[in-house]
């Protein structure tokens, strides 16, 4: 069966069969091809060939030891790729990818399964030469045929998002045991060879007589550093450090994977998961809760330096948290209604009441980042905005995007009296105290939440509504549900999270438009549908420059940000870690923050923390 890779096979994928066409073997290239051995979006990598291993690791960190780490909720698969089940946490440290990111560079990623990329100037495709050393945990060699197949199970079988996000190519054709390529419908969007390189390598002989389109119960094969020792469905999760890992000793994985054990324990409720943090159940814990963080940890472990608190600094793009408004639904389908519910929250009385002024206010759907608009549209970006200028609003052009600022006293009425005039000028108006319609019917919706912890949060903003005569509810469910809900668009509003990265690109399709809104399980959370914003979504992904990516993601971001699709959060710059004092880590600073993957448990500090949890009046 394996021999017949090395034959020249042509895998067409079912969702884009049908403009799919067989290529020969390795296509005629029309200009220079360039091979390396790692790839940057829009710039060059910075580590030559050679480099022994990431200048912000420790080559010779120490291998062994425990970590045990926290999860809300509960899973009940092993499939993380599907919209069926919830995958465990940290599952995917069992499958290597055809290219590891770098954590201190921009948009760049290096050869892991893959020895070698290969790009012609056009762009037109991109091919991978395997590792000849990478192999599955089970002994058996990484192929070619491996990369084929589980790109076309993602693409036919895999969550909505990777349709997107793959769909700027046409086929993959079979060179061979260890060369793969990946053909392009065009020569426009530059990221696609990262995002090849971020595929997740599954083995197609374990999978055979396994539907891939249901949760996975078995313990997966993979190619990574760990496998699945141990599992209690919903309840705990063991990886095991794979001793005869392949890549153990390449140079992207030097100082990296260091500790034997990674156990994850659920928990239903996040104050249960502090109090087993707190009383050295749970290892290592990141922060998300600005209340939390400035209360809750003067237990006496850290006092006595058992546990360390960082704020640990990043230069990563936040992008945009924010109570998102579906406009499938009335009446968030009126853009006024949605500003003036923006209009309508304080967030200065919550920073300072709920967040301890530790936040700062989104103002981009691509915040921290030079991509986030601001002022007026100018040069490149007004030229892409003109030819929609009937379309937008025409504030886009006229008004720099702002959101109201109070001083914090929960008086906020001038922003109130803002918020009815634009429910008035949508049909609303105020009887006998409700916010009701033409028929008389009040305002009234849900907000669907995930985690308990969010309703500190959410109460004193439906307080808010209250005054506007709206009758919104805030309604938590359990993870599943909610990933349920979520992925059938089966709410009102809702928390929505939008990374971003440094170079925005295919996906922001799943993200922004009309397609995603349809597909079950793209994060489409507001069904945002314009004609304009698929426009720019395309320019973004067709950015052959820096210049070019930012002027499109500009234009994107301010048309979003008009479209008034979000009740904008906030962001931090920073990271909030605590830990019990077992480990050790490098001090260099890296534009992500930090990786716990480069961490290592020290022996010394670890039986001393260890004996101290265990005699906590010693």
């Amino acid at each position: 069966m394996r021999a017949t890779i090395a034959l020249i096979a042509a895998l067409t994928l079912g969702a884009i069969a049908a403009r799919a066409q067989t290529p020969a073997a390795t296509p005629a290239a029309p200009s220079p091809v360039t091979r390396s051995h790692g790839f940057a979006v829009l710039s060059q990598p910075k580590l030559a060939a050679d480099f022994p291993y990431f200048p912000y690791v420790n080559p010779k960190a120490p291998k062994g030891g425990t970590i045990t780490l926290g999860a809300l909720g509960s899973f009940d698969s092993f499939n993380p790729f599907i919209v069926r089940g919830t995958a465990a946490a940290g599952i995917n440290r069992v499958w290597d990818t055809l290219l590891t990111p770098s954590a201190d560079e921009a948009a760049t990623a290096y050869g892991l399964l893959a020895q070698t990329i290969e790009i012609p100037a056009d762009h037109s495709w991109v091919a991978f030469d395997l590792n000849p050393a990478a192999k599955f945990n089970d002994g058996t060699p990484v192929t070619a045929g491996d990369v084929a197949w589980t790109f076309k199970m993602m693409v036919q079988h895999g969550r909505p998002f990777y349709s997107a996000y793959y769909s700027d190519v046409t086929s993959v054709s079979v060179d061979g045991p260890r060369r793969v390529v990946f053909h392009l419908k065009s020569s426009d969007n530059r990221e696609m060879p990262l995002i090849l390189g971020e595929i997740a390598v599954l083995p197609e002989h374990w999978w055979h007589g396994r539907d891939f389109s249901a949760p996975l119960h078995d313990a997966p094969l993979g190619s990574g550093p760990y496998r699945v020792d141990h599992v209690d469905f919903s309840r705990s999760i063991v990886y095991r450090r794979v001793p005869n890992y392949w890549a153990a000793n390449l140079n992207v994985e030097r100082g990296m994977n260091n500790i034997d054990e990674i156990r994850t324990e659920y928990f239903r409720d996040a104050t249960v998961a502090m109090e087993a943090f707190k009383a050295g159940q749970i290892d290592f814990r990141q922060e998300n809760i600005a209340k939390n963080w400035a209360t809750g940890y003067d237990f006496p472990a850290v006092k006595r330096g058992l546990v360390v608190k960082e704020l640990v600094p990043m230069r990563l793009p936040t992008g945009m948290q924010g109570f998102a408004m579906n406009t499938r639904r009335a009446p968030f389908n009126n853009r006024d209604v949605r500003e003036a519910l923006a209009w309508a929250y304080d967030f200065q009385w919550a920073n300072k009441n709920l967040f301890y002024n530790s936040y700062q206010r989104d103002l981009s759907y691509f915040s921290n980042s030079d991509m986030a608009s601001s002022g007026l549209p100018t040069g490149g970006e007004l030229a892409l905005l003109m030819p929609y200028k009937s379309e937008l609003p025409a504030e886009v052009f006229t008004k720099p995007y702002t959101l109201p600022i109070t001083d914090g006293s929960g008086n906020n009425r001038r922003e109130l009296r803002r918020s009815l005039a634009l429910l008035h000028r949508a049909g609303w108006n105020v009887k006998d105290f409700k916010l009701v319609d033409a028929q008389g019917q009040q305002m009234h919706f849900t907000i669907l939440l995930e985690d308990p912890t969010y309703e500190r949060v959410l109460l004193p903003y439906v307080q808010t509504l209250s005054h506007l005569g709206i009758a919104a509810n805030v309604r938590t469910a359990d993870p599943s549900q909610y990933q349920h809900m979520a992925d059938s668009f089966d709410f009102d509003m809702t928390m929505g999270v939008f990374p971003e990265s440094d170079t925005p690109g295919s996906e922001q399709r799943d993200n922004w438009t009309c397609a995603a809104a349809k597909e079950t399980g793209s994060n489409n959370l507001m069904g945002v549908c314009r004609p304009v914003v698929d426009a720019l979504v395309g320019k973004v992904i067709a950015a052959t420059t820096r210049t070019e990516l930012t002027d499109a993601v500009h234009a994107l971001d301010r048309t979003l940000l008009w479209g008034w699709y979000v009740v904008p959060n906030w962001h931090l710059n920073k990271f909030r870690i605590a830990y019990w004092n077992r480990f050790g880590h490098p001090n260099v600073k890296i534009r992500s923050g930090f990786q716990l993957d480069d961490w290592w448990v020290d022996s010394a500090k670890a039986t001393a923390t260890d004996r101290a949890r265990s005699h906590p009046g010693g």
